[in-house]
């Protein structure tokens, strides 16, 4: 079973390539979106941005998961340190303070603090009804990524200090968080996410967003088990669990 690659690496999907090689697994890195008919068979895993795994996905036979749209907007408020909302983008265009905003699982809207809902993307480039999370701005002075499994914190790695990029191990108050976060709220998350969370200049902890394993820079995390989530994160269809039926992307 091979691991699917795009055209361009990046150097965690590099690392995850070189990991799965070393573990026996072939990988395959196409040169665009054209699916050979070969990998038509259902078996393969995959590791690449959003866009380009809606192009290959469905011809790979692979269930992409990912939280739902709305999932950081519904966490009880002790675990996200802020108001956060999701809604569509013509509502946010009326919105007259700063505001951080971000598409919920890829980059079509460019998370930023916008000064204003004037800022944004307008009807000309976007859909009105996209969905956008909209949040009060927080500061986090310390970043982590938290690679998730079977409701257990499989892997993890910093990945900022104060906003600048500072890949380090996690500590063990950033896995203990990711602990007591999927007690509380795993069974709202498929079998196998990446997680963010940070610490606040508060002095709190806080989830900051939770991202596709498949389309995740895995930073510091050890590239071995950062590899066991990805492929439980986009494999075959017909080998998808029923709790995670929901998720797929």
């Amino acid at each position: 079973m091979p691991l699917v690659l795009p055209p361009r690496l990046t150097v965690s999907a590099r690392t995850l390539r070189d990991t799965a090689r070393r573990r026996g697994l072939r990988t395959v890195q196409l040169p665009d979106r054209e699916v050979p008919g070969e990998l038509h068979d259902g078996d393969a895993y995959l590791h690449a941005g959003p866009s380009y795994a809606d192009s290959v996905a469905p011809a790979l036979g692979i269930a992409p998961l990912e939280a739902p749209a709305d999932w950081l907007a519904r966490l009880p408020a002790a675990f996200v340190r802020r108001e956060i909302r999701a809604l569509p983008i013509r509502e946010a265009y009326a919105l007259r303070r700063p505001v951080f905003v971000k598409s919920p699982n890829d980059k079509s809207i460019p998370a930023l603090v916008y000064t204003d809902g004037s800022r944004l993307p307008g009807p000309d480039a976007v859909d009105p009804g996209t969905v956008v999370l909209v949040s009060d701005v927080v500061a986090f002075e310390t970043e982590y990524r938290l690679y998730l499994l079977d409701g257990q914190v499989h892997t993890g790695s910093r990945y900022a200090t104060s906003g600048r990029f500072d890949p380090a191990p996690p500590t063990a108050s950033a896995r203990a968080f990711g602990a007591e976060l999927l007690a509380a709220a795993g069974h709202t998350l498929p079998s196998a996410i990446v997680v963010d969370v940070g610490m606040t200049d508060a002095g709190q902890w806080a989830v900051i967003e939770a991202n596709a394993a498949w389309a995740s820079g895995c930073y510091a995390s050890d590239p071995d088990r950062a590899l066991d989530v990805v492929l439980r994160a986009a494999g075959p269809l017909a080998r998808l669990a029923e709790r995670d039926s929901a998720f797929v992307r």
